[in-house]
């Protein structure tokens, strides 16, 4: 697939869009915050026991292409810890234009899904914008999918709260 992958915190973020969307740009703020780097622009994806596991083309693996920079060795950059040779796929992120902001969840109580090899993935788009931190609002979207794995879903959490304070607010003082 065409994208980037990363190992944010131990989940496996596979970040996809269109040409020019900030795939790169986005992985490498993600490094900033801890992340290892998986693949850059190819990633190659196989079913594994049960799981989806990416990989990045031999030749290609540590390598990113940053526009206007051009092609950095990210090991060197940022250590070899910075760089991981697979890592299941658990998120996909779509980087999506700031045109499409009003079109996107915007509360999260229906995770969607992106098919891959038979697979359903939790999804999520991101709107990216001039000023907007797309790395930060990916690594607060992984953390989110690591705590929905462990049983806790904030967007549920929220709903609950509101469906309470409306139904003390309608039985009156």
């Amino acid at each position: 697939m065409h994208g980037c992958m990363v190992d944010m915190r131990g989940v496996g973020v596979l970040i996809i869009g269109k040409s020019g969307s900030g795939k790169s740009e986005t992985a490498i703020g993600l490094l900033v915050r801890g992340a290892s780097l998986v693949a850059d622009d190819m990633v190659r994806i196989k079913y594994v026991g049960g799981d989806l596991v990416a990989t990045a083309p031999d030749l290609s693996r540590g390598y990113m292409e940053i526009r206007g920079i051009g092609v950095i060795n990210v090991a060197n950059l940022y250590g070899l810890a910075s760089i991981r040779p697979e890592k299941r796929v658990d998120l996909v992120i779509t980087l999506k234009p700031s045109s499409d902001l009003n079109e996107v969840d915007r509360l999260g109580l229906q995770p969607k899904t992106f098919e891959i090899l038979g697979q359903h993935i939790t999804h999520v788009e991101i709107p990216v914008g001039p000023g907007r931190d797309t790395a930060r609002m990916v690594s607060i979207a992984a953390l989110d999918q690591q705590l929905r794995r462990l049983g806790y879903n904030m967007a549920d959490e929220f709903n609950q709260k509101l469906l309470n304070h409306m139904a003390a607010a309608s039985n009156g003082p």
